[in-house]
């Protein structure tokens, strides 16, 4: 089996938060509720939006509170405008190219979304292998998006990284048996550790990540 190099999308490849924070409240802000960014930050971030609708909107029907989330994703799509990726992800997907590493995208957002910002990014023809956690059984905080990539890829996940900024993300990786790189675009080191990160860093210029990711490489691979 060979290994793999998985990133979330939102907080990880892209510094979203704030662009997210801003779509659910003028979407959620029409139903009279108050989003702030603690709340955001406590009961949003790395969560699946059906998820989210039940929470905030149980006073809508399943059906309303699918279309209110669409609504959300497609206000989001629109305000992206110009965006940038973190820094140092050319550079990593460069040494993972040099390596032989495949690479994935795992991510909670509408596949829409996905294909919208890695588009904006540039990154659409570097990372062409995505796994949307709705169109699963179970979307993170489960494991199953990522084990789901492990499959697809044909990874052994001793020998892969992933690399998320939610502690939802962070469980659903280590529940998959992947060591973890903490991204703190939103959330601070300790936390990020305490929820099972290796390292916790800035941005994938960190001169840490490919010391990790050799690391890795060099561990006892399965047998496929």
């Amino acid at each position: 089996m060979t290994a793999a190099l998985l990133f979330d999308l939102d907080g990880t490849l892209i510094d979203s938060d704030g662009a997210h924070l801003r779509a659910f409240q003028r979407v959620f802000g029409a139903h009279g509720i108050v989003l702030d960014k603690e709340t955001y930050n406590r009961r949003i971030q790395g969560a699946e939006n059906a998820a989210i609708g039940r929470d905030f909107l149980p006073h809508l029907s399943p059906a309303e509170q699918t279309a209110m989330m669409a609504e959300k994703e497609a206000r989001y799509r629109e305000d992206l405008g110009e965006i940038e990726p973190i820094a140092g992800v050319g550079a990593l997907l460069d040494f993972a190219t040099r390596r032989g590493l495949r690479c994935a995208v795992v991510t909670n957002a509408p596949r829409a979304n996905v294909e919208a910002v890695l588009g904006a990014l540039g990154l659409a023809k570097r990372l062409t292998q995505w796994v949307v956690g709705a169109e699963l059984a179970r979307p993170k905080p489960d494991p199953l998006p990522y084990q789901t990539a492990l499959q697809r890829l044909g990874a052994d996940p001793d020998r892969s990284l992933a690399f998320e900024d939610s502690l939802s993300g962070l469980r659903a990786a280590r529940g998959a048996g992947l060591a973890v790189v903490g991204l703190t675009t939103t959330l601070p080191p300790d936390k990020l550790l305490a929820g099972g990160a290796a390292i916790a860093v800035a941005d994938f210029t960190d001169p840490r990540i490919l010391p990790l990711v050799e690391a890795r490489l060099a561990a006892p691979g399965k047998i496929a």
